[in-house]
């Protein structure tokens, strides 16, 4: 009996040993998934963080495909990029790609790794001319009832949930005497899953405006004060800290080895949310309340403030060294006092766009003490001249739809940082605006001065322009002399201007080795013009009454034009030959014919190897000949990706088999609906 007992104890102590061991596997993943999630909320944060201090990020994103639109209104968001590189997706009418790496949103340039928040929650990087945008991950919250509060883009738990009394959390904390060799030792005996339920649980106890204004003070008041703080609220920074720390040194998700050691050094990591309250080497004492008061209206998320739409009409008084952002878009604000910014000296940008801010209503020194201030919006507003004493740190300034009379020589003096100046939608013109107004800005890349009454370019454009825009003016001819000092410019628009072919000077631009980009969209031009630049690229036509291509328009360029936009003007048959595109065979990548007066295939469409995107939709075509479009001898050699030819009067059921055997899926080519005569 006792042999037995002792059998079936021995098979217990056996069973229980593998029980323990099988155990600890599942438990290990649960922690490896744990620090995943925590990891993902931490990038999360740390992005929105990033995007508010304007600081480039490399987080990959997943571009959003854009169907084809005929965009007439340019003062909508514009189609840079040509999307022939994406499969499947159909290039837009609208391509202007710009400096190479470079985008342009909404009119508005945005160089290679900025990146912006377009809407809440929502941030965008450029990246190499492309436009990737990401929404924020938000962690999930554990509470039955959650809000979002204003100005931020996760939820947290509700007032009701936050003012529960965590008697728990309570009685697990120790008194502060403990030593430290024994909570070092506590440390290391606690769970994952104790640690993320009670963190939980201190956040649900912190209102919002606390976090706001924790985030605000706490590196001010790091080195002042007398350390108290709230149980938890100290350790709880430091543990995030630890967490995104390790977070940038680990970013292979999926490597188990990289995993265990960051699980062990958790393990053995002293500062605990759920334990103890560590002690800090610099202190952060929480802020004292009542410090910073808001209007109604305004909102605090991070160093940012806005007060967008908050019914202002004054510049309201706040004292905060730590802020950086000021949004006071969309309210009455009509003077700005030589005091108004005082209490926020470290502002690098601010927004005072859409109110009815006069120059007479604006101080002389307003803008003196900003030294930091880099970029300034003052949009939509009541201005007749561009304000006095602006910092010589400015790298941005909009005065775009206000009521500009003048730019002299002065008006822009010391602004030698400036990279983007627009001023769009004014009454300035070649007789009010100095020409030597634009020479003290020897960083300027970007001018936009579309719809004003300029009749010529502007003169005395700085060497360092990459990008001009003059869309919507009255410009009537392109002199020999506009662009004698611009080397460097890369993109040039003058779309809905008036001029004709035979006003732009032989030597204009022929010798600029770095244009790339042309838009001479909605002018007078009956002929595509002759010596254009031999770097060039990209050349918008649209909208125009060409009637010709000129044999060898395009020989003399190198490495030769990829894109060619001829939509909406009235090309024939006859207006075209193969030597028209002669110089272009070997380099055309999208062709655009839409919306003219052809009545078959141009010639020479089969020699186009790089040829991704051709347009015919909307012509008068009526039958396509075998090998117009492929030669069924070079197939493999054809790179044609998308063909439209709707809205012609083809008869579909006549085409030979083999017609489009170049074309690597049918699904791309577009033959309805077709016009019946």
């Amino acid at each position: 009996m006792k042999i037995a007992v002792l059998f079936c104890f021995f098979l217990l102590l056996i069973f229980q040993t593998d029980f323990g061991q099988n155990e600890e596997i599942p438990r290990k993943q649960r922690r490896k998934i744990y620090h995943r999630r925590l990891r993902k909320s931490s990038t999360s944060h740390k992005h929105r963080s990033n995007r508010q201090l304007g600081i480039p990020q490399t987080t990959i994103f997943t571009p959003v495909a854009r169907f084809p639109v005929v965009n007439f209104d340019y003062g909508m968001e514009e189609k840079f990029e040509s999307f022939s590189s994406f499969p499947g997706v159909e290039s837009s009418y609208n391509v202007l790609p710009g400096k190479k790496g470079h985008c342009l949103v909404k009119g508005i340039t945005m160089y290679n790794k900025a990146v912006w928040s377009p809407e809440p929650c929502t941030t965008c990087l450029c990246s190499d001319g492309r436009v990737l945008c990401d929404e924020t991950m938000c962690h999930p919250q554990r509470c039955p009832q959650t809000v979002i509060p204003e100005g931020e883009c996760c939820p947290v738990c509700s007032a009701t949930e936050q003012r529960e009394p965590s008697n728990l959390l309570h009685k697990q904390l120790p008194p502060p005497q403990v030593g430290m060799d024994q909570i070092v030792r506590k440390a290391a005996l606690q769970s994952e899953e104790d640690e993320a339920m009670k963190e939980d649980t201190e956040q649900k106890r912190e209102p919002p405006e606390s976090r706001n204004q924790r985030q605000l003070y706490s590196e001010e008041d790091s080195r002042g004060g007398d350390g108290k703080q709230r149980p938890g609220e100290e350790r709880r920074l430091a543990h995030q800290q630890q967490r995104q720390g390790r977070e940038e040194e680990d970013e292979e998700e999926g490597e188990e080895d990289e995993e265990d050691e960051e699980d062990e050094e958790d393990e053995e990591d002293p500062v605990r949310g759920d334990t103890f309250r560590m002690p800090s080497r610099s202190p952060l004492p929480a802020p004292p309340r009542g410090t910073l008061r808001l209007p109604s209206g305004c909102s605090l998320s991070y160093r940012t403030i806005s007060c967008i739409n908050a019914m202002l009409t004054q510049i309201p008084p706040l004292t905060a060294p730590q802020i950086t952002s000021l949004e006071l878009t969309g309210n009455s604000i009509a003077s700005i006092p030589d005091e108004a910014f005082n209490g926020l000296p470290n502002l690098e940008r601010l927004d005072l766009s859409k109110n009815n801010i006069t120059s007479s209503g604006i101080g002389p020194k307003a803008f003196k003490l900003l030294k930091k201030l880099t970029r300034l919006n003052m949009d939509g507003n009541n201005l007749i001249q561009i304000p006095s004493e602006l910092p010589s740190t400015l790298e941005e300034l909009k005065i775009n739809e206000n009521n500009l009379q003048a730019i002299d020589k002065e008006s822009l003096s010391d602004l030698y940082q400036l990279v983007t100046l627009e001023l769009e939608g004014n009454n300035l013109s070649e007789v009010n605006v100095n020409p030597l107004a634009f020479k003290p800005l020897k960083s300027l890349a970007y001018l936009r001065l579309g719809k004003n009454k300029f009749r010529i370019i502007p003169q005395g454009l700085p060497a360092s322009i990459e990008e001009l825009y003059l869309e919507n003016n009255q410009i009537e001819e392109i002199t020999e002399i506009c662009f004698n000092h611009t080397r460097k410019i890369n993109v040039i628009v003058l779309r809905y201007n008036k001029i004709e072919e035979n006003r732009i000077a032989p030597l204009a631009w022929i010798n600029q080795e770095s244009l790339e980009s042309i838009d001479l969209s909605y002018n007078k031009l009956y002929h595509v013009p002759s010596y254009l630049p031999k770097s060039l690229l990209h050349l918008v036509l649209l909208g125009n009454q060409i009637e010709r291509i000129p044999g060898y328009v395009f020989g003399h360029m190198e490495p030769g034009l990829e894109y060619l936009y001829l939509s909406f003007n009235k090309l024939a048959d006859d207006g075209m030959d193969r030597v028209s595109f002669y110089g272009a065979y070997h380099s055309l990548r999208e062709l655009f014919l839409d919306h003219n007066d052809l009545k078959s295939i141009p010639p020479g469409i089969q020699e186009m190897k790089a040829l991704h995107f051709l347009r015919l939709n909307n012509n008068k075509i009526r039958n396509i000949l075998p090998e117009e479009i492929c030669n069924a001898e070079e197939d493999d050699d054809s790179n044609l990706e998308h063909l439209h030819l709707e809205n012609n009067y083809i008869k579909i059921r006549e085409i030979p088999s083999y017609t489009f055997s170049c074309i690597r899926s049918y699904s791309s080519i577009v033959l309805k609906p077709q016009n019946v005569k």
